[in-house]
């Protein structure tokens, strides 16, 4: 085969297959800094209507990094032909958008910065049902938290772990630095916390999925709002397994929620 068309072939694969991982380094005017994100694309041929798109979120203290360290993300993109995005949440940010902390505004950061920049540089769905989030523990709370608020952006959400109701502990985790004290400002912690978001999802057509451990210490917050949700009627899917707060928990959960995803896209097309 002639040098030239052999090159012709390998520039028509390259465009044709996008398998990469990326690390962003997003400018973030309401953050203050650049921010980084992990975005893993599938080997795979780009579909006619592009790739589903599904945001990975951390827990407390963690990093975008987490995730790529702890499992194999490239062969769950492949498998469910998602592109997978890791945002940074910072160390105890619950990704929210801080009333007390200017540079804390996640929620912001990634709804309006980070989320339009994988819109512009990767070969995504543009549909709403072809976008989902999940995370573990605050970010569990927080992928519930920017779906309920965010309807319009995420056609189904799930959390793993969540931290889903703030005043679990109104000591712990900074998040009295973030909202206020809760003895000072109790509003605040009913206004962020997820169990309180109920009456947001009355008339939203958002699918969830709830996956706590039996080990966890975020079990009893978890059935609670389960509960809750069922007495408002609200449709949701609810899971308990054996295991704790852990990675190896939240490793073996994520393909779940990937195919959770997968069929809720299925169903929507």
């Amino acid at each position: 085969m002639p040098v030239k068309q052999i090159f012709f072939i390998l520039v028509l694969l390259s465009g044709w297959l996008q398998a990469k991982t990326d690390t962003l380094h997003i400018e973030s005017r309401v953050l203050q800094k650049t921010n980084p994100a992990v975005v893993v694309v599938p080997d795979l041929p780009v579909p006619a209507a592009g790739f589903a798109l599904t945001f990975i979120l951390h827990g407390y203290s963690g990093s975008a990094f987490d995730w790529p360290g702890n499992t194999d993300l490239q062969s769950l993109a492949d498998r469910f032909a998602m592109v997978l995005v890791c945002p940074d949440g910072g160390y105890d940010s619950w990704y929210l958008d801080s009333p007390k902390v200017p540079d804390s505004q996640y929620e912001s950061h990634i709804i309006k910065e980070l989320y339009p920049e994988i819109r512009r540089r990767y070969a995504v769905d543009g549909k709403r049902e072809s976008h989902f989030i999940t995370g573990l523990s605050m970010g569990g709370h927080g992928a519930l938290f920017l779906a309920i608020r965010h309807p319009e952006i995420f056609g189904a959400a799930a959390s793993m772990s969540g931290g889903v109701d703030l005043t679990y502990s109104t000591k712990d985790w900074e998040i009295a630095q973030k909202i206020g004290r809760f003895e000072e400002q109790p509003e605040n912690w009913q206004k962020y916390s997820v169990t309180n978001m109920t009456e947001a999802l009355r008339n939203a057509d958002l699918p969830l999925l709830i996956d706590c451990g039996t080990e966890d210490f975020f079990l009893e917050i978890n059935r609670k709002f389960h509960e809750k949700l069922l007495n408002a009627g609200i449709a949701h899917f609810y899971i308990e397994a054996p295991g704790g707060h852990t990675w190896e928990y939240w490793v073996r959960a994520l393909p779940l929620h990937l195919q959770f995803f997968q069929q809720t896209r299925q169903e929507n097309n």
